[in-house]
């Protein structure tokens, strides 16, 4: 039974935790962290990998060590080092790590200090006020504890996991349902199709010849740990990484509207249903009915032309205006991977990347793209070795040398800057004024107030070289909450300074958010949809930023990276221009 990486990778991230809570030393639990978001990374499976004899030491950030552990995770479904640790520490302390805004190391402060290694002993603590005495969390760290352990009970109800897991559980397992003999057709409905951020659950729609015997197959499936229920046109498994998937399987007749029912959302249906009233209709999963003949339902185009209306794209079917938006032929045509020209965000070995600045242009060049923007750390991001004047100058020496012999593809000199408390960058303008853009980012201080931190980061805005606010919100989704901070604010300062918001494209950032992406476009914000890649590999995360982006409304005018090179040159020049006038 073959291993995903994304179990690998979680295995190595409990791992890191536990070290941390034990206070083990701090590159080790680094190497752990790196070696899991690595394996994230890989386009392949490392199960497949070792199949056929890799050497899996020669991955980025995996040496021997860790290549014998990734090769004992696959043998043998777990790693004993992370077993004999689990056998030293309270099993209440993992789930205390898990609550927001404690995190390992103040795991490990707590059960030092006060003893406690359950969710039940830090409430009680947190109610008597014992917390905030403790070094390092204070009385606002107190309460925010007393708020996640409230929200937390309903948190845990329908655990969801993040697209990109989910992505990596649905390809496999659908690839091996359509070559099931006498599947037609095979697709993932839900929330899934609609691209959001995070996944309960698979819907599985099928079409099938009447001998098929998909229903066995499904849940004959190799990780399939649990059958719930097994019919003639339904069945439901657990996968091995706890996630529920439902097969149905309809008949051709009904597919498009079976499709467009379970695609969702709920709110779309139920808009598109009542339309259907009006004009004397009954649209459900079977197909759209005019008394008891159906007129429709064998696609989804069918369904949307009985109620007048053009197809709309699955990752606006939330009820936001698209029906109306339809209705008036206002329908967005909506930006594309195909339209994208560069990445205005990416790191390097010279932080904490796993590629060179060469390695990371020819990489960007093979998919196609004119540009990359190199934008490693500056200095206040010590444990990522950042960038200091003297260094980040020697970069942009090193980036003219390679320029001058890359063909028909340009690397931008960029850093990712870090914004100071007082609002200030982490360098001075005499070298950001030698960059052709500057990336500006919150790190530290997430806990300030709503308009503490609003005006801490539109002052950033205000210097004259800042050219892509990055990560907005500073969310990790399921494990960091965003800072708050006005939004509408933030787009206003971005629209007059001529700065640009960025849609931040890995998996666990994916800030903006639908609903600042579609925000922007009204306020007439720019955005940049960027990677901020640390290896070759992750260059590829750009289709999760295209999917934030069809859910947020975004068309090629809205995204700046659209614009070929020397477009985008003119546009941050004009950025600069703004800043200075």
């Amino acid at each position: 039974m073959p291993v995903h990486n994304v179990e690998v990778a979680d295995i190595f991230n409990e791992l890191a935790d536990l070290l941390e809570i034990e206070g083990a030393n701090e590159f080790r639990i680094r190497a752990y962290r790196t070696a899991a978001r690595n394996i994230t990374d890989l386009p392949q499976s490392v199960s497949d990998l070792l199949e056929r004899g890799e050497d899996l030491s020669k991955l980025p950030g995996i040496g021997k060590d860790l290549a014998g552990k990734i090769a004992e995770i696959v043998q043998t479904g777990k790693l004993s080092h992370l077993e004999d640790i689990k056998k030293r520490i309270p099993a209440g302390l993992l789930e205390l790590m898990r609550v927001t805004g404690v995190g390992p190391k103040r795991a490990g402060a707590l059960y030092r200090e006060l003893g406690i290694e359950s969710l039940k002993a830090l409430e009680k603590a947190a109610r008597e006020g014992q917390i905030q005495k403790l070094r390092g969390f204070g009385k606002k760290t107190e309460q925010n504890i007393l708020e996640e352990l409230g929200r937390k009970g309903e948190q845990e109800e329908g655990k969801r996991i993040k697209l990109s897991a989910a992505e990596e559980i649905a390809r496999p397992f659908l690839a091996y349902l359509r070559k099931t003999k006498g599947v037609k057709y095979a697709e993932v409905a839900g929330s899934y199709r609609r691209r959001k951020e995070t996944v309960r659950d698979l819907d599985v729609l099928a079409v099938c010849q009447e001998d098929c015997d998909v229903m066995q197959r499904f849940t004959e499936y190799e990780d399939v740990v649990r059958v719930l229920a097994r019919g003639e046109t339904r069945s439901t498994v657990i996968l091995r990484y706890g996630i529920h998937v439902d097969l149905r399987v309809v008949p051709e007749v009904s597919y498009g509207a079976a499709l467009h029912y379970f695609t969702g959302s709920k709110a779309h249906n139920i808009a598109i249903r009542h339309m259907g009233v009006k004009r004397g209709l009954k649209i459900n999963e079977y197909g759209v009915f005019r008394g008891e003949k159906r007129i429709a339902g064998r696609t989804e185009e069918e369904v949307f032309a009985q109620v007048g209306l053009p197809y709309i794209e699955p990752e606006l079917r939330e009820n936001w205006g698209e029906i109306e938006a339809a209705q008036e032929g206002r329908l967005p045509k909506l930006v594309t991977l195909e339209d994208i020209h560069g990445d205005l965000h990416s790191h390097t070995t010279a932080t904490e990347g796993h590629a060179t600045v060469e390695e990371m242009a020819y990489a960007a060049q093979e998919r196609g793209y004119e540009y990359l923007a190199i934008t490693d750390h500056s200095k206040r991001l010590s444990m990522t070795h950042g960038l200091d004047e003297k260094r980040l100058g020697e970069q942009i020496r090193e980036v003219d040398r390679l320029n001058q012999k890359m063909e028909g593809f340009t690397i931008l000199k960029g850093v990712e800057v870090d914004i100071m408390d007082d609002g200030s960058l982490d360098l001075p303008d005499g070298i950001l004024k030698e960059l052709d853009m500057v990336v500006f980012s919150v790190h530290h201080k997430l806990n300030l107030s709503r308009d503490e931190q609003t005006e801490r980061i539109i002052k950033a805005m205000r210097n004259p070289y800042a050219t892509i606010l990055a990560h907005p919100t500073g969310r990790l989704i399921n494990e960091r909450e965003p800072y708050d901070v006005d939004m509408e604010r933030l787009m206003k300062a971005a629209r007059e300074t001529g700065c640009i918001m960025e849609l931040n494209a890995q998996p666990e950032r994916l800030d903006l958010n639908d609903v600042y992406c579609k925000m922007s476009k009204e306020m007439g914000a720019m955005v940049a949809i960027s990677t901020d890649a640390h290896s070759v590999n992750e260059l590829e995360f750009m289709r999760f930023g295209i999917a934030q982006a069809h859910r947020g409304w975004l068309e090629t005018s809205n995204v700046v990276n659209t614009r070929s090179l020397g477009e985008i040159k003119k546009l941050l020049r004009g950025s600069l221009s703004i800043a200075l006038a």
